[in-house]
Parts: structure tokens; C-alpha cells; sequence
């Protein structure tokens, strides 16, 4: 463990805590003199207990927007160490900002992450997630130098030169998104490389993985693949980390993001074990902090102990987005449902793509998938038909299932994959 007094806390002990923070976060931000803050803190009482958190508003996304840029910071702006920001659909980004101590905190939840992936000081760590203004490639670059390693800064895109230093250099864990992850294995199988790369974990996030992509991970490389967590609203990727020790439910680091789980599009919470929308409030983080933020993601609590004896609340992982869940003929359909039902197919690439086809007055729903070997052509059929019946059975709707040759779908070098495409045309979306 990289923090092992913090990490083994006392539930008790971190909820005493936890309170502190909160109430101390409460009335620094009723005391700042900045309209966001004085307009939203307003109603809020004295906080004495972290379950007093459900008395405090919500925030949303937008609020980033429509104070654009710099009006939810509690500090001015030139005494911030960093900005980092993301592409907004309206034009402008979304911006966040950092205090010294905030990328203090940013670099130990990130080293907490790498530590739980089975990170030691003497490896070579190749980070795959790209600089700049995204949070990936900078926030775990910290958390590495934190524990110690020899970072190799590759960011993102290059795949086959990107697989030659992972077998050059010697890298012992990696960090990417899942769909860079398939593909950087497709590109180091291709150029021959595999038996000379010696990884042996994998740290991936920034999108919905399943846990069919896990094992396509794990037995394309042969490492153990963690999930990472965050948002650069919160802070960057490092809020929930898996272990080796406990693939399937992350710890949320509480003792600096607290969670709740709420109704999807509702202001209450669901019953412990349910799934629904993650809440986090950011109990330490000083330039740019949330109160009650709605991330959009979907998961539940998990309250089985870890056996790696970290004591964290534990999520389950992230099943998907409220704003991504499909509603194909009245039935709710989440994208890593269709993932877990196309990776578990070996004649099957991890490549594949979901068509909303709203050309009718009812949506249909095609998925695109692509075989691994073109030695099985003369069975594509059979391989279409048998996936149109698990994907009928388990979503509980009618699919379209078209099985083209190997490499006939897009790869994506940078950045998220994008799975999704609506048509409503004659033109092919995914071209």
C-alpha cells in the first residue's frame, strides 16, 4: 500500500473524518464572498455529521458552463498551479482548476491507484492516456513519480510505435483506455512483438469496460487489467481504483471524494445495493470543489470487505451513463450489456459498433462486430445467427447483427472509443 495508515482506516475513525472535512468545506465555502458560492450555500445550515450531507444541493455539469471560466473557483485564479479542461458540446470546455495541494492530493489518490495494481518502485510504467489539457496522461504521470517508477510518457495515439517501446523498453505495467488496450495488443501481435512485452498489469479507464472485456484484456496479454475511475470534474482519474486482490468492486477513496448513490433523475436515494446515479463531494480539494456532484454514472454499493484489507467504501464498477442507457422499443439497454454478449464470442475481434436506427417511427437496434480469423468466413453466418439469439435473450428485444471480415471496423488512436452511432438517413453512420 502506498498510504497503508490512510488506506487501513477505521470505518469509524473515516467517518469522524469525513465529518471534519465536510464541515470545515461547509463553512469555508458559506464564508467565501463569490457569487456561485454565496448563491448556492445560501440555505446551508451547520454541518455536524457527514450524513448531514443529504441537506446540501446538488450541482450539475451545466454550472461549469454557465460560470464559465473561472466563476466556481474559491481562490483567484493566480493562485492556482494548474487548469485542465475538456471538450464541451456547447463550444466551450469544461474548466477545472487546481490549488498546489489539490495536485498533492491528485499525485497520492493516483499512487494509492498504481500501488493497488501491484506497482513497485523499480518498474517502468508507460502511460498511454494523453497529455495536455484531459487529466489522464498528467494525473497518473504524478501518482507514478509518487511511488517511484521509471515513467515512459507515450500519450496517447501510435499504436505500433507505441508497442515497440512496450517491448524495448521493458515496461512492467501500462495504463491506456480498454479499446486502446485491444488495439495496441492487436498491433503488438501483428508486428510480432507479444512474447517480447513483459507487463504484468494494466491500468485502464475513461470508458465502461465489461467484465468480458477484462478477461479479453488479461488473456491478450497475459497481465492482470484494473479498472481506474474518475472525472476531471472531481479531480482527474484516481477517485476508484481496483486491486488485484479484488477485481469487480473499487474502492472509492472517501476519505477525499464522498460517494451517494441516488435515483437516476431523481433527488432520493435507492435503497443500499441498488443501482443508480453516483454523487461525489469533494471533501478536500480546494480551488474548484463540488458539493453533491451528479456524475451521470451508473453503479451501486458493494459492501463486501476487500481481501487486500484496504478499508474504502467499495463500488460495484461502472455499468454506463443515465444519458448513454438506450431505450430501444420501451426496453432499456446499456451499451457493456451488448460489450459482454459480442467479447464473449472467440470468434469475435474486441471491435464493434451500435446502430439506434431511427429512420421508422421505432428505433432498431443493429450491432456491427467483426471476426478474429478470416478462416472463419464460410461459418459467419452461423456466427451472426447464434449472436442475434444471445443478444434477443439477454436484451429481451430484437438485434441486427451484421459479422463483417477482420479489421473492417474502425480503430480509434486516441482519445475514448465511440460505440454508439445513431442513423437517420440513407448514409452509413460509421461509414
Amino acid at each position: 500500500m502506498f498510504q497503508p495508515e490512510l488506506e487501513t482506516m477505521d470505518p469509524a475513525a473515516r467517518k469522524r473524518l469525513q465529518t471534519d472535512r465536510l464541515s470545515g468545506l461547509v463553512d469555508r465555502l458559506k464564508s467565501l464572498n463569490v457569487p456561485y458560492w454565496r448563491e448556492k450555500m445560501s440555505s446551508v445550515g451547520f454541518v455536524t455529521s457527514i450524513d448531514d450531507i443529504a441537506e446540501l444541493p446538488f450541482t450539475v455539469k451545466s454550472e461549469l458552463r454557465d460560470t464559465y471560466p473561472y466563476g466556481m473557483l474559491t481562490m483567484p485564479i493566480e493562485e492556482c498551479a494548474r487548469i485542465h479542461a475538456s471538450s464541451g458540446t456547447s463550444g466551450k470546455p469544461t474548466v477545472v482548476a487546481y490549488s498546489k495541494d489539490d495536485l498533492r492530493v491528485f499525485a497520492d489518490v493516483n499512487a494509492r491507484s498504481i500501488t493497488c495494481a501491484g506497482a513497485r518502485p523499480d518498474d517502468i510504467f508507460h502511460i498511454a492516456y494523453g497529455y495536455g489539457l484531459f487529466t489522464g496522461g498528467l494525473g497518473l504521470h504524478g501518482g507514478a513519480e509518487m511511488v517511484g517508477v521509471t515513467v515512459v510518457p507515450a500519450s496517447g495515439g501510435n499504436s505500433a510505435f507505441q508497442a515497440g517501446l512496450l517491448a524495448d523498453l521493458g515496461a512492467r505495467g501500462f495504463c491506456c483506455t480498454p479499446s486502446f488496450a485491444v488495439l495496441l495488443g492487436e498491433r503488438a501481435i501483428e508486428l510480432g512483438l507479444m512474447d517480447q512485452i513483459k507487463a504484468e498489469y494494466a491500468i485502464l479507464g475513461a470508458e465502461p469496460w465489461s467484465e468480458a472485456m477484462r478477461i479479453k484484456i488479461e488473456e491478450m496479454w497475459g497481465v492482470d487489467a484494473l479498472d481506474i475511475y474518475g472525472l476531471s470534474e472531481i479531480i482527474g482519474p484516481g477517485v476508484m481504483m481496483e486491486s488485484v486482490q479484488a477485481k469487480g468492486a473499487p474502492f472509492i477513496y472517501d476519505d477525499h471524494f464522498y460517494p451517494e448513490i441516488i435515483e437516476p433523475g431523481g433527488d432520493d436515494p435507492v435503497p443500499r445495493g441498488d443501482y443508480g446515479e453516483l454523487v461525489i463531494t469533494t471533501l478536500t480539494k480546494e480551488a474548484q470543489p463540488m458539493i453533491r456532484y451528479r456524475t451521470g454514472d451508473v453503479t451501486r454499493f458493494v459492501d463486501e470487505p476487500s481481501a487486500c484489507g484496504r478499508t474504502f467504501q467499495r463500488l460495484d464498477r461502472i455499468s454506463g451513463r443515465v444519458d448513454d442507457m438506450l431505450i430501444i422499443r420501451g426496453v432499456n439497454v446499456f451499451p457493456s450489456a451488448i460489450e459482454a454478449v459480442v467479447l464473449d464470442d472467440d470468434a469475435l475481434t474486441g471491435q464493434y459498433a451500435i446502430i439506434v436506427d431511427r429512420r421508422e417511427a421505432m428505433a432498431n437496434l443493429e450491432v456491427r462486430c467483426e471476426l478474429a480469423d478470416a478462416a472463419d468466413l464460410p461459418q459467419r453466418d452461423d456466427i451472426r445467427d447464434s449472436l442475434e439469439r444471445e443478444l434477443n435473450a439477454t436484451l429481451r428485444i430484437r438485434v441486427d447483427v451484421v459479422v463483417g471480415e477482420p479489421h473492417s471496423l474502425p480503430r480509434q488512436e486516441v482519445g475514448k472509443a465511440k460505440r454508439v452511432f445513431t442513423r437517420t438517413g440513407d448514409d452509413d453512420p460509421i461509414g
